[in-house]
């Protein structure tokens, strides 16, 4: 297939010889020597590419005239005069060199093959290697498109293509481009000077205009995977042909507010854009320019240029080439002397007559370190391959194209302070780009710069830059950035445009992770509405220290230490009335069970545990159950000697023949043990945080299930509807023996106890709830010893005439004498 293609364009480069025979030389644009170089430059540029229905040339010389592409085709002409001059590189070795008016991608054919071609014909390399280009290599092309048009032509042979402005990211792919190489950063560079330039002053909201072609495009790729993960938004991009409506693009960035304009487009292209938008009056933009107008000569100096707002730009810095505007000078004075009818090949004519060598000096340097290096790199790789050295190179060798191709892939030198190198894709490893401001001088003023192998790699002097904006630095935004602690919500498609929403309590906004999200805080957190962290919560329970705590301690050993009393004067006064009516034995177990049940009260204080949340109720329900057992038994007794036994001997009988007081309480404490062992292994209780009460607190307690103590809760109101039935029946029996109205109070007094913990719990869920609890535990406890023991520890102490049997034997006569009535 290669051999087809290769005999095609064979044929066609012989019909070209057959049209143009005899072609002559032209100065400016041949020179002969040892080794040729070719060259292509886009002196003319075409505008438009009109409609054809067969293949033809064009004559780039009727075109419109590109000031800064005529200066770096002289810029080439001087570089190899100044080569040729040398006596260090290529010693007794001279340079020559064919360079073409590239003018057009398509149309430019016949001096590209007049290049690859050998004695006008156009064959396969043999292994003879006697149908070899007679160029070394190539310097160019100047723009993508042409590149990507003429480049495999070159690839074919492995001729060496040095290009100065060709930037897509496309010719890095040395599969696709072998013998390619570069001295123009590529434009991920220039793109990455471009989103510096954005980040530096917050502009977010930004368009992105460029150039309809492989240029353009591959540009427009690369700053949309820049922008990818950022906070730049992309609100319009348009690609620009010579048929762009240039007023309605200009129109679609008013509508969008765009502030910063991105223009990655040549210059040609540029300076139609920029001089519709001085038409169109549009005022108060950010214009970014590319490497490729940056340093626009015209433009600058236009007419209405300050309107449009302020113009920064990315280029290559400006290099002083020594010699180069004396050339020029002796160039253009040589020029006016030749013969302006002798014979050219095609597009090797300028017809530059009326440029004076003032204007090619003065003209745009882009782009010209570039072509510069470009050739010397081509220079020291001949050098190289013709292992010159001691003033001479070796005559006996016979150079290739692919050998200067492997020398230059190595190049390493140093030219005006710069050390030329490529890295492995082609690419320089080289240079840098300074940041520039057209000021109202017109003139370019560089304001910044961007290394590319220095750890300081990029500054900007924004005070050397006057804005459009009253001397500050314009803003360039969808939606104004929302106020601390809020969170943005997104509007459309792009992420810059949204509106703000203040985060609630408990949340959160942190702007370097998420702005888009407000963030729950921990469990162990919080925060206020409007807040950008969280706040670690106070941690509280009650301790051992706590006031309240050290009072109910305090309370509770008193009560231990009055239960111990009345037991040791109940013990001392056993056989007296006063203990027998009491209960006897009973009240000895009634003052143990009280004390044990106080147990409870010291395991609500210090950081609650598994063991602590067990014991919190489970002594006190276990053995206050004991306690009302006692009650119901001794308030039973009382009624069923005064009233019962008349009615009911049997009962009686029965009673007392198997102690049915001290059955009822072990069947009341073993009833009340097996449902508190089966609750706590069904719903056992265990530490709990209350995160949900309070904000900006934790709450340490027990998790109480109800469920696990429903049953025992159960049986203690039992056991209290049953001591208060028979506390109200025996209401008038006689005085010493009558303990309704005791029972009854503390009866009534412990469920209002428990009525007011049930209230406060509800309206209160602070830490104080489990001081208050064990209050109530206390209060329980101390309503019986206060409210039935001690008025009868009082009567044995201070009236010992009531305790006496004579006593209680009268106050059993009146009250028979008063029922009998």
């Amino acid at each position: 297939m290669d051999k087809q293609v290769l005999g095609y364009l064979g044929l066609l480069g012989c019909f070209l010889h057959i049209l143009m025979p005899g072609a002559m030389t032209a100065s400016e644009f041949e020179m002969d020597g040892d080794y040729l170089i070719g060259g292509l430059f886009d002196i003319h540029h075409v505008s438009g590419t009109p409609y054809r229905d067969r293949p033809e040339t064009i004559t780039c010389s009727s075109q419109r005239l590109i000031l800064s592409s005529y200066r770096r085709f002289q810029l080439m002409r001087f570089s190899v005069a100044e080569i040729n001059n040398s006596t260090s590189l290529l010693p007794n070795v001279t340079l020559g060199y064919k360079i073409f008016d590239h003018c057009s991608d398509t149309q430019n054919f016949p001096g590209i093959f007049n290049l690859i071609s050998v004695n006008d014909f156009i064959q396969p390399w043999d292994e003879s290697r006697k149908n070899l280009s007679k160029v070394t290599a190539v310097v160019g092309t100047y723009t993508s498109t042409e590149t990507l048009t003429v480049a495999p032509l070159f690839m074919m042979n492995l001729i060496p293509m040095v290009s100065y402005g060709a930037a897509s990211s496309v010719f890095s792919r040395k599969q696709n481009f072998p013998s390619f190489l570069r001295t123009v950063h590529p434009n991920k560079d220039v793109i990455e000077v471009v989103f510096n330039i954005l980040k530096q002053f917050s502009w977010r909201w930004v368009s992105f205009l460029y150039s309809d072609g492989d240029y353009g495009k591959d540009g427009l790729d690369l700053f949309m995977d820049k922008i990818k993960d950022t906070d730049i938004c992309l609100a319009y991009t348009k690609g620009l042909t010579e048929n762009t409506d240039y007023p309605q693009t200009l129109k679609q960035l008013e509508i969008q507010r765009v502030g910063v304009i991105i223009v990655f487009a040549p210059e040609w292209t540029a300076e139609a854009l920029i001089k519709a938008a001085i038409k169109e009056n549009i005022t108060n933009k950010v214009w970014i320019a590319g490497d490729a107008w940056s340093l626009h000569k015209q433009l600058p100096k236009e007419e209405g240029i300050r309107n449009i707002g302020t113009v920064l730009g990315v280029a290559e810095p400006v290099l002083t080439i020594p010699g180069f505007s004396d050339f020029i000078y002796f160039s253009k004075a040589e020029s006016q002397q030749e013969n302006a009818n002798q014979g050219k090949f095609c597009n090797q004519n300028c017809d530059c007559s009326n440029v004076t060598a003032d204007d090619i000096i003065n003209a745009d340097p882009s782009f010209n370190f570039p072509v510069y290096s470009a050739v010397y790199a081509i220079a020291h790789a001949l050098h190289t391959a013709l292992q010159c050295g001691d003033g001479r190179c070796s005559p006996d060798i016979t150079v290739d194209p692919y050998m200067v191709l492997t020398a230059l892939k190595k190049s390493n030198f140093s030219l005006l302070n710069h050390r030329v190198q490529f890295d492995d894709n082609g690419d320089p490893n080289f240079g840098s780009y300074s940041i520039v401001f057209w000021n109202h001088s017109g003139d370019a003023e560089e304001v910044g710069f961007y290394s590319f192998h220095s750890s300081f790699q990029f500054n900007i002097n924004s005070t050397k830059i006057q804005w459009h904006a009253n001397g500050e630095v314009p803003k360039s935004i969808c939606s104004k950035e929302c106020n601390e602690g809020s969170a943005k919500k997104q509007e459309g498609i792009h992420k810059c445009c949204f509106s703000c929403t203040v985060c609630p309590n408990g949340t959160y906004v942190n702007i370097t992770e998420d702005p888009y999200d407000c963030i729950d805080c921990k469990d162990t957190e919080w925060s206020e509405a409007g807040s950008t962290s969280c706040n670690l919560r106070l941690v509280e329970y009650v301790p051992f220290t706590d006031i309240g705590a050290v009072v109910i301690m305090v309370g509770t050993w008193i009560f231990i230490g009055l239960i111990i009393a009345v037991s040791v004067l109940f013990a001392i006064n056993y056989n007296t009335p006063v203990v027998k009516s009491a209960g006897g034995p009973i009240c000895f177990l009634i003052l143990v069970c009280l004390s044990l049940s106080d147990i409870s009260v010291f395991f609500y204080f210090g950081e609650p545990t598994t063991a602590s949340c067990i014991l919190r109720f489970l002594p006190f329900l276990m053995f206050y159950t004991v306690c009302l057992a006692c009650f119901v038994v001794r308030s039973f007794q009382i009624v069923c000697i005064f009233k019962i036994a008349a009615k009911f001997p049997n009962l009686l009988s029965w009673w007392t023949k198997y102690n049915g007081q001290w059955l009822i309480i072990t069947v009341a404490f073993i009833t009340q043990a097996i449902t508190l062992t089966i609750g706590y292994s069904i719903a056992p209780s265990k530490p709990f945080n209350d995160t949900m009460s309070y904000s900006k607190s934790i709450i340490l307690g027990c998790d109480f299930n109800f469920e696990g103590i429903a049953a025992s809760l159960v049986l203690l109101l039992s056991l209290c509807c049953l001591c208060f039935i028979f506390s109200y029946m025996g209401k008038d029996l006689p005085k010493n023996y009558n303990e309704a109205k005791a029972i009854t109070f503390c009866l009534l007094l412990l469920i209002f106890t428990w009525i007011i913990l049930a209230t406060a719990s509800i309206l209160y869920h602070g830490k104080h709830i489990h001081t208050f609890t064990a209050l109530a535990i206390l209060s329980s406890l101390y309503s019986f010893l206060l409210w039935y023991f001690l008025p009868k520890c009082y009567i044995i102490i201070f009236q010992p005439h009531k305790n006496t049997q004579q006593h209680f034997q009268g106050l059993i006569q009146n009250y028979t004498k008063t029922v009998s009535q």
